[in-house]
């Protein structure tokens, strides 16, 4: 069986990146519960143009992370706070793509800010907007704040341990996205006669 295909992508302009660091972090603890391919992205690749309307407009790095977040068995996703929610231009991003292919889509939510007041994002703002699209949203959410991620790591203990759990739920979500993708993919049992 082939690894399953996880696209991490941080909702960041600028590296270095808290938002990119947890979701590496998150990545490398499900990287440790199961064999996967992990591909991290984030707004600082995206280059210039990113203000286009439609999607055949997109900046070819865009194009490539849009296709890259549709094809993928599962996906982690961090957005850094802006006034209670997500960057407008990670919400951006997330508008491309097309609702179908996130249907069922595992996925684990996650977010950074400066301070304790924003860690309800992830349930007020990120959680219903992947409900939107019908994913398959992982129960543990996770939120940093400044003092919880120093140069590129997680060092807070209950960070970690939401790490821990999210990646385990959704390594769980995964199997489970599969096993289905399976039953859907046999031949139907012949009847009996």
């Amino acid at each position: 069986m082939r690894p399953a295909r996880i696209v991490a992508f941080s909702g960041n302009t600028s590296r270095p990146s808290r938002t990119r660091a947890l979701v590496e972090a998150v990545g490398a603890e499900l990287a440790r519960q199961r064999r996967i391919d992990l591909r991290v992205h984030d707004l600082a690749e995206a280059g210039a143009g990113l203000g286009v309307t439609t999607r055949d407009a997109l900046p070819l790095p865009v194009a490539h992370l849009i296709e890259a977040m549709e094809g993928a068995d599962a996906l982690i996703v961090g957005s850094p706070v802006h006034n209670g929610s997500y960057s407008g231009l990670f919400k951006h991003v997330i508008d491309f793509l097309a609702p179908a292919a996130l249907a069922g889509k595992p996925v684990a939510i996650t977010a950074t800010g400066g301070g304790p007041r924003h860690a309800l994002m992830v349930e007020h703002q990120m959680r219903p907007l992947f409900g939107f699209f019908t994913a398959h949203i992982a129960p543990t959410a996770i939120y940093a704040g400044e003092s919880e991620i120093r140069d590129g790591v997680v060092i807070d203990a209950g960070v970690a341990a939401r790490v821990a759990a999210a990646a385990g739920e959704l390594a769980h979500l995964i199997d489970v996205a599969e096993a289905a993708r399976l039953a859907r993919a046999a031949p139907p049992a012949a009847a009996a006669l």
